[in-house]
C-alpha cells in the first residue's frame, strides 16, 4: 500500500521556521494503530489525517505518542495541502473533528485563518507542583480544558525559561502554556507537552484558543499579534470573537512524499 504524505511548515513565512506538520490525505480511515505508527515514524509534533465526506473533511491529529483533541498548526497544514495541492476549490474549508466539532479555515491570499472554539479558563493556585516545573515563578496560573497556562511578567522571562520536563509530565494536563506581554507584539508564549510526546512545540495553534481570550480581556482589545518564542519561532494574528477565536498565519511546503505500508 502506498500513501501520499506532505510536510508543511505552519505559521511560517519561509521553510525551516514555524511548526512542521505531516498531512496524509485518505480515501477512508486507516486503523488507529496504523495512524499512530505513522505519526510515531514521522516524529513530528503532529501528523494530520483527513477524509473527504461530502462538502466537509473529517480530521484527526496524532502526536508520536497519542491522538489529541485539537491541533491548530496541523489543521492549518491540512488546509494548505487542500488549497494548494489536493484540488479544493473556493476560499473556505470546513473540517469536522470527532473530538472538537466544526473547524473552519478561510484563505485570503497567502494568509490562512483558523476558526476554533474559545477555551474556558479558571484561575488556580500556583501549586508546589507547578513551581517545581520551571526555574522562574509565574505571577498567575490558569487551567483550561486541556492545558495549564502560566503568566509571567516579561518577554525575557519566557525567552530564558528553563522547563523541567519530568515535573511538567507529572501535571494533570496535556501540557503547559507560558506567556507574558510582548515587546514588539501583544503577547509571547511557549508550549511544553512532554506528557504527549512533545517536549517543546515550535508553534501551538490550539494554545492560542486559551491565550487569545486572556490577552484580549487583559489588554482590552479583540485583535492581537503574537510570537511563539521557540527556536523556530512562529508568528500569529489572533482575533477574539467571544465563543470563537480566529488564528491566522501562513504555511510553506517542505516535502511531498510517499509512504510504503505493508
Amino acid at each position: 500500500m502506498k500513501q501520499k504524505l506532505y510536510q508543511i511548515d505552519a505559521f511560517a513565512d519561509k521553510v525551516f521556521s514555524g511548526n512542521p506538520a505531516a498531512v496524509c490525505p485518505l480515501d477512508d480511515w486507516l486503523a488507529d494503530d496504523l495512524m499512530q505508527n505513522i505519526a510515531m515514524e514521522n516524529n513530528l509534533a503532529e501528523t494530520a489525517f483527513y477524509v473527504k465526506r461530502g462538502s466537509q473533511y473529517e480530521l484527526r491529529w496524532f502526536t508520536p505518542a497519542v491522538e489529541v483533541d485539537l491541533c491548530g498548526h496541523a489543521t492549518l497544514a491540512a488546509a494548505y495541502v487542500l488549497f494548494h495541492h489536493e484540488g479544493h476549490t473556493g476560499l473556505t474549508i470546513q473540517f469536522h473533528s470527532p473530538r472538537s466539532g466544526t473547524l473552519t479555515v478561510t484563505r485570503q491570499g497567502e494568509l490562512l485563518t483558523l476558526n476554533f472554539p474559545t477555551d474556558t479558563l479558571r484561575e488556580v493556585e500556583v501549586s508546589a507542583e507547578i513551581l517545581a516545573a520551571f526555574n522562574t515563578k509565574p505571577t498567575a496560573a490558569f487551567k483550561g480544558k486541556t492545558d495549564y497556562m502560566l503568566v509571567f511578567e516579561r518577554e525575557e522571562d519566557i525567552r530564558t525559561l528553563q522547563p523541567r520536563f519530568g515535573s511538567i509530565s507529572r501535571l494533570e494536563a496535556r501540557g503547559v502554556i507560558v506567556t507574558a506581554p510582548g515587546e514588539s507584539v501583544d503577547f509571547v508564549s511557549r508550549f511544553f507537552g512532554p506528557r504527549v510526546g512533545v517536549d517543546e512545540d515550535p508553534v501551538t495553534g490550539s494554545a492560542h484558543t486559551t491565550l487569545t481570550p486572556y490577552w484580549a480581556n487583559r489588554l482590552g482589545k479583540t485583535e492581537l499579534s503574537a510570537i511563539q518564542l521557540s527556536a523556530r519561532k512562529g508568528f500569529l494574528h489572533c482575533k477574539h470573537l467571544g465563543d470563537r477565536v480566529e488564528i491566522s498565519g501562513q504555511g510553506k511546503l517542505y516535502l511531498i512524499g510517499e509512504l510504503h505500508l505493508d
